[in-house]
Formats: C-alpha cells, sequence, structure tokens
C-alpha cells in the first residue's frame, strides 16, 4: 500500500480522515525512530556556545546528516504528559519536524523522496541535558537522555498530500504562554531528500519509522508545572499541548 497519495482538493472530510487514521496506525506500529543531529545551523551555534563542542563534528554533521536512534517507547500521544524523573539534572525541549515512513526504503534516490513518506508528525525531542553532556564528556553513548519514556511527544499526524512543501513551514514552541521556538523548516541544513537518500543508504527505513529531521534553535529547560505548545503554523493536526509532570514516588 502506498500512504499519502489522496487527491485532497476534491477529498471529502469522511476520506481525509480515513487516511489520516491509517497514518496514525501506521506511525504507531513503527520499529525505530530516527533523529538528526545539527540540522539547523543556529542550533548548532547555540551549543557551540553553551558547551564544549569539537568543531570537527559540526563540521562533519555539516556534510553528512549526524544520526542517532531513540526508542518508539518514547513516544508520548496527544493527551499523554512528559514524565520527568528525579534527579536526572535539567531536561530541555527540542522541536522538529518527523517524517513518517510508509514503505521499505533501501538505498533510496533523493529524488524519489516522496515515494516513502506517509505523512508527517510534529515531535517535541526532549532532553535530558546534563546526561547528555556527562556522557559526552566521557565518550559514552546517551540514548538515556533522549530515550526515556514521554520524552518523544508527538502531534497528531497528517498524510503526506496534505503538506505540499515541507520544506516552507513554520514551527512554534510556547512555554506557560511565552514563546520559546519560532522557525522555518526552510533552514535545515539537509533537507528531506537528501536525510531520506543517506539514511536509507546505511540502513533499511520500514513502514511506521520516523525521522526527526532536528532541532532549530531555542532550545531550553522546563520543569514539572510548565505547559509546552507547540504547533504548525497553517496545520492546525500538528499541533502539541504538554503538561510537564514529575515521575511519581
Amino acid at each position: 500500500t502506498t500512504f499519502g497519495r489522496v487527491p485532497y482538493s476534491g477529498a471529502s472530510h469522511h476520506t481525509m480522515l480515513r487516511a489520516s487514521q491509517a497514518v496514525d496506525r501506521l506511525l504507531r506500529s513503527g520499529r525505530k525512530c530516527v533523529a538528526v543531529g545539527k540540522n539547523y545551523r543556529a542550533h548548532v551555534q547555540e551549543m557551540a556556545a553553551t558547551q564544549p563542542m569539537h568543531a570537527q563534528v559540526a563540521a562533519d554533521a555539516a556534510k553528512e546528516p549526524l544520526v542517532f536512534l531513540i526508542p518508539t517507547t518514547s513516544y508520548a500521544y496527544p493527551g499523554d504528559p512528559l514524565v520527568i524523573p528525579d534527579n536526572i539534572g535539567e531536561v530541555h525541549h527540542e522541536l522538529e519536524l518527523g517524517v513518517i515512513i510508509g514503505q521499505v526504503c533501501t538505498r533510496a534516490a533523493a529524488d524519489n523522496w516522496r515515494d516513502y513518506v506517509a505523512g508527517y508528525v510534529l515531535a517535541l525531542d526532549m532532553t535530558a541535558r546534563d546526561l547528555q553532556t556527562s556522557a559526552k564528556q566521557k565518550g559514552l553513548p546517551w540514548s538515556t537522555a533522549k530515550g526515556m519514556d514521554t520524552f518523544t511527544p508527538l502531534s497528531a499526524v497528517v498524510p503526506a498530500d496534505t503538506i505540499e512543501d515541507p520544506h516552507n513551514l513554520t514551527m512554534e514552541l510556547l512555554v506557560n504562554g511565552e514563546r520559546r521556538m519560532h522557525a522555518d523548516t526552510a533552514n535545515m541544513v539537509h533537507r528531506i531528500p537528501q536525510l531520506i537518500e543517506s539514511i536509507s543508504s546505511k540502513f533499511t527505513l520500514e513502514p511506521g519509522d520516523l525521522i526527526l529531521t532536528g532541532t532549530p534553535e531555542g532550545v531550553a529547560a522546563v520543569f514539572p508545572g510548565d505547559i509546552m505548545e507547540a504547533h504548525v503554523t497553517g496545520h492546525p493536526p500538528l499541533s502539541i499541548s504538554c503538561a510537564v509532570e514529575a515521575r511519581p514516588e
């Protein structure tokens, strides 16, 4: 089945709803989440200013996508809170456009990228920053800093054909009503065609897999009691309202 190929200009509400439900089921069945680091230059600059970073890492990321895996058990679906465990230090928000894969994708050509995209989702890629920084300094993996339960809050999904150009979107995040992040997907270093080509050349992407395309600048800490609200301008389903809670004793 090819997802996301519905002619929406003439589609009924019922048809669009069924298409969205199909993409949602697909995402929930996915086996991996592939995240992209350092894919907005302004974010690279803000991180370099706040923590030690090898210049060569940033240079390499500008040449080829820097990717890492996040467990799908970290997903928090609409209505679910972000739950922060005790004693892990600061937890930072990152705002990202997610690309949902619709069919098996191995060594795909960038020109054919749309054939593999079932839909899109807005995501918050939460990061236990102190844990991540400590792991990096020790030369250790930092999966724990990204992959805790509920650390990837998601919006509702939209089928691919509802968005003509995913590189012409504006994302915004507010925390307690204060704007924290505001960025255009046009500023990605590596765009979606290149991401799909590069990632699928290394390991196979499968139906339901999610690519998080990187965060723009503006990452900052959240705390229990905060409310995070994010959206993509002009696409109401791509909205997140997520309460931040402490893990119960």
